[in-house]
C-alpha cells in the first residue's frame, strides 16, 4: 500500500433487502488531504461513510486504514481507531454542557474524580480555534445551531483523529462561520490530519478541497484533482449526462398545447427561510407544468414546503388565485386548493399498514363524515372511481397499501389529492423509485391532469423528465432562483450550465 494513502476502500458492496446501495465502490484519501465526496440523493455517499465507520457491515470489498486492514463494528470503535465523523444532523446531548459534550467518552480525571477545570480549559481552547468564545459550562441547548455545529466539530478534533469526516458541515453556518471552519480545515491539513468533506455546494469544494470523488447509483464514477475538473464536469458526472447533448430522451410526456395554459395561479417572490432557501421566485399558471431543476441542496423541496405551509418563510410574498397567500399550516394550503405528493412517499406519504381506501381518503375524510361518522358508502364510491381512473393495480380498496408496487403506491397518493379536486398539485420526485412502465403511466397522468386545467409544480432530479415534461423550468442553486427557461430554451446544456455556475446568460441569449 502507498505510504501516502491513509484510507483505501476498494470493491465495496452493500445491499439492503437484495437491492444494491453500493456496487464495487472505491474511495481513497491521502494523508493530510482534504477530499470531497459528492453525488446526488441515492448516490451512495452516506452508505459508504457508514460502512467505513462501522454503522453498516459491508457485503464485499476491502478497507485499509493507516497501512493496516480495517474493520470496525460500531462508530465508537471507528472513533477510537482515529476516525471522527461529524453528521449533518447534530448528534450531541442538548441538556449537557458544552464541556460535557466535547469531552464525552474521554473525560479527564484527577484522583478518580472528574477534572472539571482541565476539561473546561480544553473545551475553551478547542472552540477558540473557531473564534467561538462562550460559557462552556452552560447547556448546549441554550446555544444556536451554528454554535452547536462548532461544538460537534470541536468534539471530533478533540479525539486527535487521523481522519475527520464532515457531512454537510456548513449547512447551518453563516458566511463568517464558514470562513472560520475552512481556516480550521486548513490547520488540520497542515497538522497532517485528513478530511473527507461531503457537500452539495460546488463553490466550497474549490475553496477548500484537494481532490474529489463523485458517486452515482452506488458506484464511484470519477476521482480527480479539483484543479483538473470544472463545475460543468462535476455536474455532468453527478447526473451522468454530457454537456454537449442538447436533446432529451422522449418520455411519456408529449407536446403540450400552450393554448390550454391559463393565467398565473401561484406566484412567489423572494422567498427565504435560511441558507437552504435564500431568494426564490417563480410562478405557476393554470394548466401548466412548471418544473424545478437543481442539484441536491438547491432548495427545491424546501421551497415546496414553504408553499404548502409546512414551514413558514422568513421573508418573501406569495399570491394564490389573485389573493395574498400566507399559509400557516398544510390545512390552509389544502383549503386553498393545493395538494402535495412528497418526495419520500414511504415516510411522509403512505401509511403502510392502512388500506388503499384509508390512505386515499386521509385528506378528504372531513368531507365524507357527518358529525364524526364516516359515510362509508360515499367513501367507497370515491375510492373505486380513482382506482379505475388511475388504473391502480390492487385486489381492492381494502388491500394494505404496503403490498402494492412503488408505482401503484404513488398512484394512491395522487388519488388522495385528486379526490380533493385541487387547483394546484405539487409533485416532488413523482417517478423516483418506480419501474419504467409505471413511470410512463405517472408521466401520462400528469400531462392529462395539466391538459384538464390543473396547475402542476413538478420537482425532478432527472433532467430529461423536466425538459420533456415542463412548460417552463426554474433552476435553483443553493437556495436561489438563478434562471428560468421556457420549453424551447430548456436543453440539458443550459440547465447544467445554470446548475453549475448560477446563471447562463450567454446560452440563454443564444437560445432565445
Amino acid at each position: 500500500m502507498n505510504d501516502d494513502i491513509l484510507l483505501s476502500m476498494t470493491g465495496i458492496d452493500k445491499r439492503f433487502a437484495g437491492i444494491p446501495a453500493l456496487s464495487g465502490a472505491s474511495f481513497a484519501v491521502g494523508r493530510g488531504e482534504v477530499h470531497a465526496l459528492i453525488g446526488q440523493n441515492g448516490a451512495g455517499k452516506s452508505t459508504l461513510i457508514k460502512v467505513l465507520t462501522g454503522y453498516y457491515r459491508r457485503d464485499a470489498g476491502d478497507v485499509a486504514f493507516d497501512g493496516k486492514p480495517f474493520e470496525v463494528f460500531s462508530p465508537q470503535l471507528a472513533q477510537a481507531s482515529g476516525i471522527s465523523t461529524i453528521y449533518q444532523e447534530i448528534n450531541l446531548v442538548p441538556y449537557r454542557s458544552i464541556t460535557e459534550n466535547i469531552c464525552l467518552g474521554r473525560e479527564a480525571r484527577h484522583y478518580g474524580l472528574l477534572d472539571w477545570k482541565r476539561m473546561h480549559k480544553e473545551a475553551e481552547t478547542l472552540l477558540r480555534r473557531f473564534n467561538v468564545r462562550v460559557d462552556v459550562d452552560r447547556p448546549l441547548m441554550e446555544f444556536n445551531t451554528a454554535t452547536q455545529q462548532m461544538v460537534a466539530i470541536a468534539r471530533a478534533i478533540g479525539f486527535s483523529a487521523k481522519l475527520v469526516v464532515m457531512d454537510e458541515p456548513t449547512s447551518s453556518l453563516d458566511d463568517r462561520e464558514v470562513t472560520v471552519l475552512f481556516d480550521v480545515i486548513r490547520q488540520l491539513k497542515q497538522e497532517g490530519v485528513s478530511v473527507v468533506f461531503v457537500s452539495h455546494k460546488l463553490d466550497e469544494l474549490y475553496e477548500v478541497c484537494d481532490r474529489v470523488t463523485i458517486m452515482r447509483d452506488g458506484r464511484t464514477v470519477k476521482t480527480a484533482a479539483m484543479t483538473e475538473i470544472d463545475k460543468i464536469g462535476l455536474v455532468s458526472s453527478m447526473l451522468g449526462r454530457t454537456i454537449n447533448r442538447a436533446e432529451g430522451h422522449a418520455t411519456a410526456f408529449s407536446d403540450r398545447d400552450e393554448k390550454k395554459i391559463g393565467k398565473v395561479l401561484l406566484s412567489a417572490q423572494n422567498l427565504s427561510i435560511n441558507r437552504t432557501v435564500q431568494d426564490v421566485s417563480f410562478d405557476v399558471r393554470s394548466g401548466e407544468i412548471a418544473g424545478f431543476a437543481g442539484l441536491l441542496g438547491a432548495g427545491r423541496t424546501e421551497t415546496a414546503r414553504l408553499v404548502f405551509g409546512i414551514d413558514r418563510p422568513r421573508a418573501g410574498i406569495m399570491h394564490y388565485d389573485g389573493q395574498q397567500f400566507d399559509p400557516r399550516s398544510p390545512a390552509d394550503a389544502i383549503a386553498a386548493g393545493m395538494g402535495f405528493c412528497t418526495e419520500d412517499r414511504k415516510s411522509e406519504g403512505i401509511v403502510p399498514e392502512m388500506s388503499v381506501a384509508e390512505n386515499m381518503m386521509l385528506a378528504l375524510m372531513p368531507k365524507v363524515s357527518k358529525s364524526g361518522v364516516i359515510d362509508e358508502k360515499a367513501q367507497r364510491k370515491i375510492v373505486e372511481r380513482f382506482i379505475r381512473q388511475l388504473d391502480i393495480k390492487c385486489s381492492g380498496p381494502d388491500q394494505k397499501v404496503r403490498e402494492l408496487s412503488g408505482g401503484n403506491q404513488q398512484k394512491v397518493l395522487l388519488g388522495r389529492w385528486l379526490a380533493m379536486n385541487p387547483t394546484l398539485l405539487i409533485l416532488d420526485e413523482p417517478t423516483r423509485g418506480i419501474d419504467v412502465g409505471a413511470k410512463g403511466e405517472i408521466q401520462s397522468l400528469i400531462k392529462s391532469l395539466a391538459d384538464r386545467g390543473l396547475a402542476v409544480l413538478m420537482i425532478s432530479s432527472e433532467l430529461e423528465e423536466v425538459i420533456e415534461g415542463a412548460d417552463r423550468v426554474f433552476v435553483l442553486r443553493e437556495g436561489i432562483t438563478v434562471a428560468e427557461f421556457d420549453r424551447n430554451q430548456a436543453t440539458e446544456d443550459v440547465l447544467m450550465s445554470a446548475m453549475a455556475h448560477g446563471n447562463a446568460p450567454r446560452i440563454v441569449e443564444a437560445a432565445s
